[in-house]
């Protein structure tokens, strides 16, 4: 049961991470958007532990600041995308 979660606060984080930073992305459609906020909860844990927000090993269930860290983690995806991959000026 616990996957079914992370799949759906996934799609919740990628969905709102997507809201915050609109324009174009990589990618349209649920299962895009769904990976997109499993990976930037994965990033997000990461920038959290290392400010000292949370504790990276704590094994805690899904909670509202783990949601915003993983709509954080989209955020710094989709801008490191946006820099490496974004239209080139002519």
């Amino acid at each position: 049961m616990g996957w079914l979660v992370t799949i759906a606060v996934g799609f919740v984080a990628g969905a709102l991470g997507r809201f915050v930073v609109p324009g174009k992305d990589p990618g349209k459609g649920c299962l895009i958007t769904t990976l997109l906020g499993i990976a930037g909860a994965v990033v997000g844990k990461y920038v959290g532990g290392l400010l000292g927000y949370i504790d990276p090993d704590a094994g805690k269930a899904f909670d509202l600041p783990s949601i915003g860290l993983s709509v954080v983690g989209v955020v710094i995806l989709l801008v490191i995308y946006r820099l490496i991959f974004g239209e080139k000026k002519k």
